[in-house]
């Protein structure tokens, strides 16, 4: 089984996806001709420092306004760089062990409301109805409007059992909608499997951490272990994934492919520039995947989704991706902060820029809900309809049969009904089985 250290940077899950742990300022790409010093910029700069100062209502410090200086210059920047202070610089790397307080949702920043990206897995977000598209607009009784993405995180952080209750703008819906959600200790699960049918597995990789790789391997193992005739096919599900570890998307990706590029990047740094290339050995040995994916998947997942996609190893399926393939190196300063900073764009191996763009499903599979149909079965006459019928002999068996399903009925819905695009995979799967077997 393989999984190689690609290179010690990672990716780190947190308020955004994306982020390339740098340990130290980027390196100028090339020794340029200085440009020339904004003269009339800073002292613009310098006039409205001092105003502040001698005339705001309340005194500020001097360490205070410089620092609203910093994150306001990043923030103008794109919706992904910002400035972290020691306390928010600790918790985005604590973010990468799988274990964290909050509600259980990864959010961006879009028109001036927090969006978003996708809830985690078994949360209070996940269960209270939040889902991966969903603007929110308020938080208890504060508009989201004119904060920052930092201070709506920090409104949304708190004590375990604490509540808060969020105003959502969700599409179709006509009106907001209200969530009140309990705060809790985040556990992320990050590898789930199970045998869908035999010879059929299913992968659910809800987010990518530094333990991700080894948490599939040895899902394959039990998989394998329980399917006695060998494995047919495989459904990896990324639906809802925000991203993560970089190290654990490329090894994911590595864990399926023989070679090639799974993914690169490019910026205006030479450190900026990386590629990761697959090492030999499949650990499915070639079996027929379906990867399931939705707006909801971000980052770390299209890098899987694009390689495997690229190199055909898989078919995509879904809606298309979310479109976060910039990357966000974290560059520590003074007194325990750190700068996050974008420096490149993510690129799949055929070179496709994921960022803005997503990962467009090899087959469009929207969310339906299959409900029972309780129409009639119609007019057709059975044995059992005719006057003075004879009786089955095996009656009391069949009773006893009929109970024990209708009571398996009521605990377990059919596949159709509980997961439509999962069905769907499923099906494709066996298709493809049928086919690769004839031929």
């Amino acid at each position: 089984m393989k999984f190689k250290r690609h290179l010690p940077w990672s990716v780190l899950s947190g308020v955004v996806l994306g982020v390339l742990l740098a340990p130290q300022i980027l390196l100028a790409e090339e020794t340029r001709a200085p440009e020339p010093v904004p003269i009339d910029e800073l002292r613009a700069f310098a006039e409205i420092f001092g105003r502040i100062k001698q005339e705001y209502v309340e005194p500020v410090g001097d360490t205070e306004l410089l620092e609203y200086a910093i994150r306001g210059m990043l923030s103008g920047l794109d919706p992904h760089s910002s400035y972290l202070d020691a306390e928010e610089y600790e918790e985005l790397q604590i973010g990468t062990s799988g274990k964290f307080g909050g509600l259980g949702i990864e959010v961006g920043m879009e028109d001036g409301f927090v969006k978003v990206v996708a809830p985690i897995d078994d949360t209070p977000a996940q269960r209270a109805g939040v889902k991966a598209g969903d603007l929110i607009i308020r938080l208890d009784d504060k508009p989201v409007k004119g904060m920052s993405l930092d201070e709506a995180v920090e409104v949304m952080r708190g004590e375990p059992g604490t509540s808060i209750t969020l105003t959502i703008i969700r599409e179709h819906e006509r009106k907001p909608l209200k969530l009140t959600i309990e705060r809790d200790i985040i556990k992320v699960v990050s590898v789930k499997s199970r045998t869908l049918e035999p010879g059929y597995a299913y992968i659910r990789i809800a987010h990518f951490q530094s333990r991700t790789p080894e948490d599939l391997l040895k899902a394959v193992k039990e998989l394998r272990q329980e399917s006695k005739q060998g494995i047919k096919g495989v459904v990896m599900d990324l639906r809802n994934n925000p991203g993560g570890v970089l190290a654990a998307s490329v090894a994911v990706s590595d864990a399926f492919l023989e070679d090639g590029k799974i993914v690169y990047t490019m910026g205006r740094a030479q450190v900026s520039q990386l590629e990761y290339k697959a090492t030999p050995g499949d650990i499915m040995q070639g079996v027929p995947m379906v990867v399931l994916v939705n707006g909801g998947s971000a980052s770390a997942s299209e890098i899987v989704a694009g390689a495997l996609q690229d190199h055909k190893r898989a078919i995509v399926m879904g809606t298309r991706t979310f479109g976060k393939g910039s990357v966000q190196s974290i560059v520590p300063v003074t007194r325990g902060a750190a700068v996050k900073l974008t420096t490149a764009r993510y690129y799949t191996p055929s070179g496709r820029s994921i960022q803005a763009e997503g990962i467009v499903p090899d087959i469009e599979l929207h969310p339906v809900k299959i409900t029972p149909s309780n129409e009639a079965p119609g007019l057709a006459v059975k044995e059992a309809d005719l006057a003075g019928h004879l009786e089955n002999g095996n009656k009391k068996e069949q009773a006893r049969e009929q109970d024990d399903n209708k009571s398996k009925d009521e605990t377990d819905k059919p596949l159709v009904e509980e997961d439509y695009e999962l069905y769907e995979a499923l099906n494709l799967l066996k298709g493809l089985h049928t086919y690769t077997k004839r031929g």
